[in-house]
């Protein structure tokens, strides 16, 4: 077996890798790196080969014509006072996780990150553990013994997934710590959402919605709600939505200029790689999300309604006419992004109940992993976590 070396690639290297093998995630796509303006982006490969020692580009060079069997983004987040980075790759990186010899992909990979300055590496491995039922769901939620998702019987549980986290924990990454009991930690969820639409109609989504989905659905029809692909003339439009939810469920809302800049980012290369919807009433914007479309999957991102004309159900028109356009567009999985896997009356049920209603079915990911990196890593990582919780 031939042995792997990794090397920052050029933009334009990562995009030829990405049309070969299209399915990674949005936020592995070497446009992500300019949504993050407090991040430095790097694009990496792995190869197969021997590495000379050269330098290009300021990486590790390697035998010309060596093949490139992978691909990632890399985000450095810069420790005030230092030279050194958190280095992070969110939603990946897509190597062959199923393989009994990780370190084979990942050796390289910290080898590379250190000669950058890296003091702690984090990953998320894109790997589902479990999966549950809609209906086991919906049945969840109505069961007062029930609270937790984990109490469910899972549809499917993935053995690979689970022995990648044993063979991390050998390799001596651990799992990173979330900020609170719903899965929405530091980082990226631990619990998603995904409606699957390969190899199935229109007929066969809308009869997989749930009665309460379904009558909320037909409301929208009945008064008339329309709603459309729209323009970035737009965005202020979806803002002004967005702010409104922001203060509603108590989270801080982004600026305006970071959508301008993710619209500018993610169309720069591809102009369908990110859309915006709005759901509208007599010309008035009730509702509105961003979708974002890389390979075979789509990301529906940053869903959000304004208090008025809640009672006309314009989320359920939004969400259920991105869905066609993805099914007609060829997209295989629908991601509906974070849930709480707490099945408990709190803010985030609500939601909850909407995706799975629409046909979501709850998914379990394995989690993000992290790793220090040399003599001083874990005391930096340390002094990082302070510094990010006093911002």
């Amino acid at each position: 077996m031939t042995s792997l070396y990794v090397r920052e690639i050029t933009r334009e290297e990562h995009l030829a890798h990405l049309r070969q093998s299209p399915d990674a995630s949005h936020l592995q796509i070497p446009e992500w790196g300019g949504v993050k303006p407090d991040w430095l982006p790097e694009s990496i490969g792995w190869f197969e080969g021997e590495e000379t020692g050269g330098e290009t580009g300021g990486a590790t060079g390697g035998a010309t014509g060596d093949a490139m069997v992978a691909a990632a983004l890399v985000l450095y987040r810069p420790l005030p006072g230092t030279r050194r980075y958190l280095a992070y790759l969110p939603d990946g990186p897509a190597i062959d996780w199923r393989t009994p010899r990780l370190e084979r992909w990942l050796d390289p990979l910290i080898a590379h990150l250190e000669r950058i300055g890296a003091f702690s590496v984090r990953i998320g491995p894109p790997l589902v553990v479990r999966h549950w039922d809609a209906a086991t769901v919906t049945a969840g939620i109505a069961d007062p013994g029930v609270r937790h998702l984990r109490d469910l019987p899972a549809a499917g549980i993935d053995g690979y997934a689970l022995d990648a986290a044993e063979r991390l924990r050998r390799l001596g990454w651990r799992p990173c710590e979330e900020d609170d009991g719903n899965g929405f930690g530091l980082g990226q969820p631990r619990y998603g959402c995904h409606i699957p639409l390969a190899g199935r109609s229109e007929d066969d989504l809308r009869d997989a919605l749930a009665p309460h989905w379904e009558q909320s659905l037909r409301t929208a029809e009945s008064a008339d709600v329309r709603v459309s692909w729209v323009s970035d003339a737009d965005l202020p439009d979806f803002h002004r939505l967005y702010t409104a939810t922001a203060a509603h469920d108590g989270f801080k809302a982004r600026p305006l200029d970071y959508f301008r800049r993710m619209w500018r980012a993610l169309n720069a290369e591809d102009d369908d790689r990110l859309r915006l919807y709005l759901a509208e009433y007599e010309g008035e914007a009730l509702s509105g999300a961003l979708m974002i479309n890389v390979g075979s999957r789509a990301w529906h991102s940053y869903a959000a309604s304004g208090r008025r004309g809640r009672q006309l159900r314009p989320s359920s028109a939004l969400l259920w006419r991105m869905l066609c356009d993805a099914r007609s567009a060829g997209v295989e999985t629908y991601d509906l992004r974070s849930i709480t896997p707490a099945l408990t009356e709190d803010r985030l049920l609500g939601r909850l109940h909407f995706k799975t209603g629409a046909g979501g079915r709850p998914v379990e990911y394995l989690g993000e992993w992290e790793l220090p990196v040399g003599s001083q890593g874990k005391v930096l990582q340390r002094a990082l976590r302070v510094y990010l919780g006093r911002r």
